[in-house]
C-alpha cells in the first residue's frame, strides 16, 4: 500500500512524524480517512477516536479532541488540542472524569454554560473510555 508523511503534534510539542497508510479521525462534519493522494484539504477537527496505520500494518489508536487537520502537496499534518495514545490513557482517571461530569449534569440549578461544559467534559472522558475498550 502507499504511504504518506504525516506529523502529528499538540500545542506541548511533536507527538509523532513518519509515513503512515491511513489516518482516521473525526472531523467536525463526520469521520474521514486520509490516504496517499489525497487531494489538498483542510479541516477542523472534532471529539473522537482517531488511529493512523504504519507502514509494517499495524496501528495505533489514539483520541482526539479538537484541532485542524490539513493535507498540502501529499504531506498530512494534524495540530489537535489534544491527542492522547491508546496507552496513555488512564482508564480510571476518564472513569471518574464522567462521574464527576454525570453528576453535575444532574444538579438542577446549572446555567446553560454550566451545562455546556459538563456535556463537554463528559463527551471527553466518553471518547477516551471508547479509545481503551
Amino acid at each position: 500500500m502507499n504511504t504518506f508523511p504525516i506529523q502529528i503534534a499538540t500545542p506541548d510539542g511533536l507527538l509523532y512524524s513518519g509515513d503512515i497508510e491511513r489516518v482516521k479521525v473525526r472531523t467536525v462534519t463526520g469521520d474521514m480517512a486520509v490516504l496517499a493522494g489525497h487531494c489538498n484539504f483542510c479541516t477542523a477537527l472534532g471529539m473522537g477516536e482517531a488511529y493512523i496505520r504504519l507502514e509494517d500494518g499495524t496501528t495505533r489508536y489514539a483520541a482526539c479532541i479538537g484541532g485542524m487537520l490539513s493535507v498540502m502537496d501529499g504531506t498530512c499534518h494534524l495540530l489537535a488540542t489534544t491527542w492522547e495514545w491508546k496507552e496513555d490513557i488512564d482508564e480510571q482517571r476518564a472513569l471518574s472524569a464522567k462521574e464527576r461530569a454525570e453528576a453535575r449534569l444532574k444538579e438542577a440549578d446549572l446555567s446553560e454554560r454550566d451545562q455546556r461544559i459538563a456535556e463537554a467534559k463528559l463527551h471527553r472522558a466518553l471518547v477516551r473510555l471508547s479509545v481503551i475498550q
